[in-house]
């Protein structure tokens, strides 16, 4: 039980350790020479490999910014090779739990880098430059790119990429070539050139080459990567040629980069051209072949492979006549073998139908013009992903793609019943011929003058609804035709500036051409008048007030016609409702809105809209007084339909919009309400209290006696009025206002001094103060 259990766990162990394993790095196990020669080559048909200049970062104690790596039994696609870092080389290795963001001192960018992919601003460039010579006309090999700068739904991977490129170039010559781009393309490989979507940031781009965001177990330290691709360059065999594989920040160091170089991958190989696919657009045809050739002065013997099967072809030549995956490997004289590789798919040819292309005649002599494009539905049954490729006179001129008819857009036939001759092409560069013949008819239509109406504007403009007009001798149309309109008979017949249902003119008298179309093809152009009448002419639209509290009493609208309103016609509607009245003018008493149709001898109408809007009389529900103050206010408070005004003290004025007023002296008043809408005046009679602060009983008839201002018997009336001198001696009470006090006291004149009074009111309010008795 025991050895059972140790054994289980020593399983588990192992693959635990497999699965958390990591790729590992080395800067000091392999020179330069070695890393190009021994590891990224190590083949015999590459010769003369020198490495002339290496560059990167120093971080000091050995550690470098290039080495060599391993894949350590990860999960990493390349099991090892070479790996050029714009950062330490010690962080490109797993797991993936810190940021690689490192510097070096005096640590520059690379020229050459910024040149090929016109690019500036460079800095912490690692580059290895070498020579080499190839006994074939193609090297390939095979690289990986990852970079902190890929980060997982955030849009800086949309806007900042590191650089990097593979330059080649021959010995003795000074442009670069950048073989490191993407598949069948010429796009550097970049951050911001092979992503998936990143949302709320960028759509993707070569989506198909990016491999994966990395979690925080990946065996390399970078946030992403691409798939394994492939570089390729086309070179003349025998002579040198020299190569800069080179990496670099853009801007700054932050975020490291890392290009991963897989060993033995740098081999010789052929071109065959670039893959033929129906996606791409450049499929073979059917019944068509394409020859697959290698031209390799040093070839001794070929073998050429479909689908991984040999086949017979022994010659440098191969004719492919079937869908595969085509392979060629060649024996070439000093004992090495050069490898190519196409894909070939064949493509359909569009179906066709030799069909009809039928116009108006306008005078019967089968001449005509035709628009040959209208053709495009019959002939290919309005297939999609085809095109017409071109017209052509004869069936020859069509295979040979000669003469084609240089204005087909308007073009006019040479004889009745014309054949000639289309040529339609897919996506993928297929075609087949149709025979078009063109024939002629037109259908006689009978189309009688029309009038349409002005709109209710009287400004010579005149919007025609071309569906009504096509109403009028619908009768006359076989099913299923269609109508449309146009200002020129050549432009009905080349379906040219067709008109819109809704036409705008200014002219009062005016002349269409109405082409009619069976199935796409033309069977009558006919010339019709439109004749444009105007409207009754009517008043504005109007607002009238309706004072409710005259009511049943009746008021008097009008259509608003300013001639003789015997030649019209009369509708009228109340409230969208229509109401049995034919008259220009009629009687109404209930507030809404009114609407007079008016119709003239040419059955135009128009339309005049009456608003009746309630007003009334204001009904004045109470008056806030605000008594005993230096500022004394008054506030009339109203309901009512109306729009009120207010006055106080006079019927006629002036009047306000405020329903306050302020600074009102003591006294008696009436306060009026005017409805501005002419309905009427209400009223009320108010006072304003006040004690006045002296008194002069000198006989002259001005303030001889004191009394409450505003107040009588019947406003405002007192319940108690006492007046008392300094020392609380009562001088004068009353229960009502009568006259005031005359400043007597037991028929005696009080001297000059100051006097208190006290005052209840009727509401039991109480009022206290005092006043000056002058003399």
């Amino acid at each position: 039980m025991t050895l059972q259990f140790n054994f289980i766990f020593l399983l588990l162990l192992f693959s635990l350790s497999g699965y958390c394993q990591n790729v590992t790095v080395d800067s000091q196990i392999y020179s330069p020479q070695q890393l190009v020669e021994d590891i990224l080559i190590n083949s015999n048909c590459i010769s003369n490999i020198q490495v002339t200049n290496v560059l990167g970062g120093n971080f000091g104690g050995g550690d470098q910014s290039y080495g060599y790596f391993n894949s350590n039994g990860s999960s990493f696609p390349l099991q090892e090779g070479i790996v050029l870092s714009t950062g330490r080389l010690q962080n490109v290795q797993g797991p993936n739990t810190t940021l690689s963001d490192d510097d070096a001192q005096n640590w520059a960018g690379d020229t050459d880098l910024e040149n090929v992919l016109n690019e500036t601003n460079t800095t912490n460039a690692t580059l290895l430059e070498f020579n080499f010579q190839s006994t074939a006309s193609e090297v390939r090999f095979r690289y990986l790119f990852a970079s902190e700068e890929y980060q997982e739904g955030n849009p800086n991977t949309c806007q900042f990429s590191d650089l990097f490129g593979f330059l080649i170039r021959e010995e003795g010559t000074q442009q670069f070539q950048n073989i490191a781009l993407v598949p069948d393309t010429n796009t550097p490989v970049k951050v911001t050139t092979v992503h998936p979507e990143i949302p709320n940031g960028c759509a993707a781009i070569n989506e198909f080459y990016f491999d994966t965001f990395n979690d925080n177990s990946a065996p390399i330290n970078f946030n992403g990567q691409t798939k394994v691709l492939e570089a390729k360059a086309f070179i003349r065999p025998n002579i040198t040629y020299q190569v800069k594989l080179v990496i670099a920040d853009e801007q700054n160091y932050r975020f490291d980069s890392a290009v991963f170089l897989e060993a033995g991958s740098f081999q010789l190989g052929v071109d065959l051209g670039e893959d033929r696919t129906i996606n791409g657009g450049n499929a073979v045809c059917e019944s068509n072949f394409t020859t697959l050739s290698v031209d390799e002065p040093d070839a001794v013997n070929y073998q050429w492979f479909r689908d991984g099967v040999l086949l017979l072809e022994t010659s440098n030549e191969l004719i492919a006549s079937q869908d595969g995956f085509y392979e060629v490997i060649i024996d070439l004289q000093n004992n090495c073998q050069a490898f190519g590789e196409i894909t070939i798919e064949f493509a359909e040819n569009p179906e066709v139908f030799n069909s009809n292309l039928d116009q108006c005649d306008e005078n019967g002599d089968g001449i005509a013009v035709y628009n040959l494009f209208d053709s495009f539905e019959s002939l290919t049954g309005n297939l999609g992903g085809v095109r017409i490729q071109g017209f052509y006179y004869s069936l020859i001129d069509a295979q040979d793609r000669i003469n084609s008819i240089n204005n087909p857009d308007r073009y006019t036939n040479t004889i009745p019943n014309e054949l000639i001759y289309a040529v339609i092409e897919s996506q993928s560069g297929c075609s087949s011929i149709g025979e078009l013949t063109l024939t002629t008819s037109n259908l006689t239509l009978n189309l009688l003058d029309q009038i349409v109406c002005d709109d209710d504007i009287s400004d010579g403009i005149a919007i025609i609804d071309l569906n009504y007009v096509t109403s009028q001798f619908q009768d006359q149309l076989p099913s299923g035709t269609t109508v449309a309109y146009y200002l020129t008979v050549q432009d009905a017949y080349l379906e040219e500036n067709r008109l819109g249902v809704n036409y705008t003119t200014s002219n009062q008298n005016l002349q269409l051409f109405v082409r009619v179309n069976d199935g796409g093809q033309c069977i009558s152009i006919s010339e019709v008048s439109i004749l444009v009448e105007s409207p009754p002419q009517l008043e504005i639209d109007e607002q009238i007030f309706y004072c409710l509290n005259t009511y049943p009493e009746t008021i008097s609208i009008s259509s608003g016609v300013a001639d003789d309103t015997s030649l019209y016609q009369y509708e009228w509607s109340y409230n969208g409702v229509n109401i049995d009245e034919n008259t220009s003018e009629i009687q109404v008493n209930e507030t809404g809105v009114y609407m007079a149709s008016v119709t003239n001898q040419n059955n135009c109408t128009s339309s005049r809209i009456i608003t009746l809007v309630p007003s009334d009389v204001a009904i004045i529900n109470d008056v806030d007084i605000n008594s005993f103050s230096d500022n004394s206010t008054v506030t009339i408070n109203v309901t009512g339909d109306g729009l009120y005004e207010y006055s106080i003290g006079n019927s006629t004025g002036p009047y306000q919009e405020e329903n306050t007023f302020e600074n009102v002296s003591p006294g008696f008043y009436e306060v009026f309400v005017r409805d501005k809408n002419g309905c009427g005046v209400s009223s009320k009679i108010i006072s304003v209290l006040g004690f006045p602060k002296f008194f002069t009983p000198n006989g002259d008839g001005t303030n001889d006696t004191w009394m409450i201002q505003g107040a009588s018997d019947q406003i405002n009336t007192t319940v108690r009025f006492i007046i008392f001198d300094r020392y609380g001696k009562v001088l004068y009470q009353s229960r009502s206002m009568g006259q005031g006090w005359n400043g007597i006291f037991n028929g005696k004149l009080l001297p000059r001094n100051d006097y208190w009074y006290f005052v209840q009111f009727e509401d039991g309010s109480i009022h206290k103060g005092n006043f000056s008795l002058v003399r």
